[in-house]
């Protein structure tokens, strides 16, 4: 119980002002947390755009920039959180991280190595539902592979909400879906 180290993982619209918003509210909270840009200062409008630039700089170099950020202070017992494309890449570096305290998943998932195991490791996943990027058939296999990899996993969805909803500069935004969402994740890492 207490305070978490939190690393905060953005979507492919890249470090922007919601995700800085949605730090301070995890540091009003009393926790640590950091926002690694793997983008290097690159935001994007749109989805299409931020995928491009992704496909770019290509998915090896994203993650050795994701673990670069994280190695320092994964000593420390992480919680890793994520916003789509960041949640994503959250749950990689969870599932490799021996010492990882806990994976939040915002907006999204990702393959899981058949051979990762985790002891009991707490994730909390909070998905629009439907989401065009996260189907259920997708999200009930994902939901069983994790269970398989020994994480303790609870899943929130949130019907009529767009993918990214929780972010209130873009189209998908849904004012009561993300003040839930933000309510049971805060709840979430004060049990951690």
């Amino acid at each position: 119980m207490g305070l978490m180290n939190i690393m905060l993982f953005h979507s492919t619209y890249g470090l922007t002002p919601a995700v800085h918003a949605a730090a301070a509210r995890l540091r009003d909270a009393g926790h640590e947390v950091r926002v690694p840009d793997l983008f290097e200062g690159h935001t994007f409008d749109t989805v299409e755009e931020g995928m491009a630039f992704k496909e770019e700089v290509g998915k090896e170099e994203l993650l050795r920039r994701a673990v670069l950020a994280a190695a320092p202070y994964s000593d420390q017992g992480l919680v890793y959180a994520g916003f789509s494309l960041g949640a994503a890449t959250a749950q990689t570096l969870a599932l490799g991280d021996a010492k990882a305290r806990g994976l939040l998943l915002l907006h999204g998932t990702s393959d899981i190595a058949e051979n990762a195991t985790v002891e009991e490791l707490p994730v909390q996943l909070h998905v629009a539902d439907p989401d065009p990027f996260e189907s259920h058939d997708w999200l009930n296999s994902w939901y069983l592979q994790m269970q398989r990899t020994g994480a303790d996993v609870e899943i929130y969805r949130y019907p009529g909400a767009g993918h990214l909803f929780t972010d209130p500069d873009l189209h998908d935004y849904d004012q009561a879906a993300a003040e839930q969402t933000w309510k049971v994740a805060l709840g979430f890492l004060a049990t951690l």
